[in-house]
């Protein structure tokens, strides 16, 4: 229900969160407080839920990414493992093979310690609660393979279901030219994430629980404060297809939460509370590999990022489709396609072109010369690839960075002024940590005693996000996937049964 003018100020009234954004972060934080019988209201200025940058992978230790700390890596590794418990029908059940190409000037032998830190931490993290074991066996963590030993593999059949580690390995060892490569190759396990699947558990669970409301086609276009009661005044603008336009609304709330991703700027231009943060425009691409033999794990071939050797990922999913990302100005970053706040905004502004393609999508040209680049790239390395062809419209987005450093990766959640908290995630796993500690601070603050629910299991929390039938997941994935004009397939999952 809507209200015109200003919601009561009756104390008697619940106390209200705002969420500004329904990507990954907004909705997990919606999802998450509401779950605790806290009243939500999330704005979302598109049709549906989760719809940003391409989400593809869990980063469950970032291994893809050898530039970022340790302490990032772990990070990555303790928000991972609760994303796969929150959004159990989200992940593809399959590991990360990562290559070390001659040409990169990287040794396979620097990412053992990393690994060891990791598989450390995770069978710490098992042993003290088992329901962490959602990466399967800490002690298989990950796996080495020297070029013996995928030499034999190449020599072997392909599954027709993956049963072991090994099996995962077998349509790789029979693609790659061996000389081409450093050893050790590394299986490890870091599965995908379904960004369709993510999408319509958020959305189903939305429409089941009570204390959310969200609004789609929903503009904020101004907030204000009120001085002596902190409360905050939403004025937004939805359409409305009775009427064929929009409709002005202004709703009250006791806390806001800005999670409007690589908009977030906008809303804290709007609050007057400036802050530093980049803006990076960036792609992945849709391929269909009719000849593809096997069940595929994912690969990363490590490169140098921003240089025609940038790493290339090869991304699995059910037909045939691959997404394909490829670390060069050409294929997934950008000339000119980072932007940083200034002193006037602190809303970052990209070029038009990239405001073009955010708003109208991509010409045909477009799609077919970056994908055909991106198949080139990946087939310096699976030459059988060369064959692949265009699948759909590229994922793409604008993903936010706060601060100066544009390696951050781990990041959840700043505060600033009174009442207000900006959701800077960078890699979807984040999202929970950003909810986690928006409750933590209102629970300090004394502005909402804490739940008695957060003595329970996780599952036992948000029992409507984790109880979702997978089978009505799925279904609405498929919907999401079609209506956003993607392959139905990469709705579908993808693992070994």
């Amino acid at each position: 229900m809507h209200v015109n003018g200003s919601h009561s100020t009756d104390p008697q009234q619940p106390f209200k969160i705002g969420v500004v954004g329904g990507g990954i972060a907004g909705s997990t934080i919606a999802l998450r407080l509401a779950e605790l019988g806290i009243e939500v209201q999330l704005f979302e200025s598109g049709t549906s839920l989760v719809n940003g940058p391409p989400i593809c992978h869990l980063h469950a230790g970032g291994n893809l990414y050898r530039e970022i700390s340790d302490q990032q890596c772990l990070t990555l590794l303790h928000e991972s493992i609760d994303t796969l418990r929150i959004f159990p029908h989200a992940a593809n059940i399959r590991p990360t093979v990562i290559a070390v190409p001659q040409q990169d000037p990287g040794d396979p032998a620097a990412l053992l310690p990393r690994l060891n830190l990791l598989q450390q931490a995770y069978q710490t993290i098992v042993a003290e609660n088992p329901a962490n074991e959602v990466l399967g066996d800490p002690a298989h963590y990950y796996k080495l393979y020297h070029r013996d030993e995928l030499e034999q593999l190449a020599r072997m059949p392909l599954p027709e279901t993956p049963a072991s580690l090994d099996d995962w390995m077998i349509p790789v060892a029979r693609n790659l030219e061996f000389d081409a490569f450093k050893f050790p190759l590394v299986l490890v396990q870091e599965y995908g994430l379904s960004v369709f699947r993510l999408a319509a558990t958020a959305t189903l669970a939305a429409e089941k629980i009570p204390h959310c409301q969200v609004e789609t086609e929903a503009q904020v276009i101004d907030i204000q404060q009120d001085s002596s009661t902190g409360r905050w005044s939403v004025t937004y603008q939805q359409y409305k297809p009775l009427y064929q336009d929009h409709r002005t609304y202004t709703t009250e709330v006791d806390y806001l939460i800005n999670a409007c991703g690589f908009r977030t700027g906008q809303l804290d231009d709007m609050a007057q509370l400036p802050r530093d943060r980049m803006v990076e425009f960036k792609a992945a691409y849709i391929t269909h590999w009719a000849e593809c033999e096997g069940v595929w794990p994912e690969v990363i071939f490590h490169g140098q990022r921003g240089t025609p050797q940038g790493m290339a990922q090869l991304t699995p999913y059910p037909d045939g489709y691959f997404q394909l990302h490829g670390m060069t100005p050409e294929i997934t970053l950008f000339q000119d396609g980072l932007a940083r706040s200034t002193e006037s905004s602190a809303q970052p502004v990209l070029r038009q072109r990239f405001i073009r393609k955010l708003r109208d999508g991509w010409q045909a040209d477009e799609i077919d010369t970056r994908t055909s680049r991106a198949i080139a790239h990946m087939a310096q390395f699976v030459p059988a690839y060369q064959s692949a062809t265009v699948g759909g419209n590229p994922l793409f987005g604008a993903q936010q960075i706060p601060g100066n450093d544009p390696s951050l990766r781990a990041a959840d959640l700043s505060f600033a002024g009174q009442r207000y908290a900006r959701a800077e995630v960078v890699k979807a796993s984040s999202a929970l940590s950003a909810a986690n500690q928006v409750l933590s601070q209102l629970i300090e603050e004394k502005l909402l005693p804490a739940p008695a629910k957060l003595k329970l299991s996780l599952e036992q929390q948000l029992p409507i996000m984790t109880g979702l039938p997978p089978d009505a997941v799925i279904q609405k994935a498929e919907q999401l996937a079609e209506e956003r004009k993607y392959p139905t397939a990469m709705a579908r999952l993808y693992q070994a049964s």
